[in-house]
């Protein structure tokens, strides 16, 4: 056979598996499709997930495994929550409930951020100063929150100051020590090439550190805002006048867990409105940052 031949008889036979093959398959349609799938599963399953948690427990309660005076029942929990939204709250209108604790709660969590970032990144990168705080801040870490909620609430009254203050500390110990790591983490030759370059410590830690740290910090926020509205709801059982926190100590002196049940549903609905406007805050601020295979959001 001729090299002449046998290219024909080559050619031939890849054209023939083309064929057999079918046409070429779209991976980047292939991966999107995956994608949405993996989705829809996820979303399958915690669907099925509360179903099966709610509808236990009324079961539960409907056949007298769970005793109702202490856990009330998911449609009890619906039906109080349905009356606040259309006949309002022992304490007023629920969106004012809901408005109250939410500013306490973003004052908490913007102060307590601001606080802990600026801090964390100047003891981060300046090594005297850290050794020099680190005892006083572990012993102010170690001190109870709920006793320092008391101590706002004397000290500063019982108005959104304290609420705020309590929410506050609550965060900044949480941002600070990310921020402090982030900065310690901050690779060595990154720093090292950037003063061969000539950038000076104002555009070294804005321009490096900063950004090589933001992943920490972003990281700290998704647990923080959870612990502000901790702080907050804290703050309104010392005393308040309005607030979910309130509506839930009052709905706990006359014995209605249902009122109890609502309460804490409302908190975790506003808890995980603000994860989803952090998490888009985090995919803008750190867009640069290659996709993880791994990564998984919890």
């Amino acid at each position: 056979m001729s090299v002449r031949s046998a290219a024909r008889l080559k050619l031939a036979t890849a054209a023939d598996r083309e064929r057999a093959a079918g046409p070429p398959v779209d991976l980047l349609a292939r991966r999107r499709q995956d994608a949405r799938r993996h989705q829809v599963s996820v979303q399958l399953l915690r669907l099925a997930f509360a179903v099966f948690i709610l509808g236990g427990w009324e079961v539960g309660v409907r056949v007298g495994l769970i005793d109702k005076f202490f856990w009330s029942q998911p449609t009890e929990v619906a039906s109080t929550m349905w009356r606040w939204l259309t006949e309002g709250t022992e304490l007023g209108p629920l969106w004012l409930q809901a408005w109250t604790t939410l500013e306490e709660t973003a004052g908490g969590f913007v102060v307590g951020s601001i606080l802990g970032v600026v801090l964390g990144v100047a003891l981060g990168r300046n090594r005297l100063l850290s050794e020099v705080a680190a005892p006083y801040i572990k012993a102010a870490n170690a001190i109870p929150r709920v006793v320092l909620g008391a101590m706002f609430a004397i000290s500063l009254g019982l108005d959104i100051k304290s609420k705020i203050a309590t929410a506050a500390v609550l965060v900044f110990f949480v941002v600070f020590f990310n921020a402090f790591q982030g900065v310690r983490e901050v690779d060595r030759n990154l720093v090292a090439n950037a003063r061969i370059l000539g950038a000076d410590n104002r555009r070294l830690t804005t321009e490096v550190i900063i950004p090589s740290a933001l992943s920490w910090i972003i990281a700290s926020l998704h647990t923080s805002f959870g612990l502000a509205l901790v702080g907050a709801v804290v703050g309104e059982l010392f005393g308040a006048t309005a607030g979910v926190g309130e509506l839930i100590y009052s709905a706990k002196n006359n014995f209605d867990m249902a009122g109890v049940f609502a309460g804490m549903a409302l908190l975790a609905a506003m808890a995980l409105v603000a994860e989803a406007l952090i998490t888009a805050l985090e995919d803008r601020l750190v867009r640069w940052r290659p996709p993880v295979a791994t990564e998984t959001r919890i």
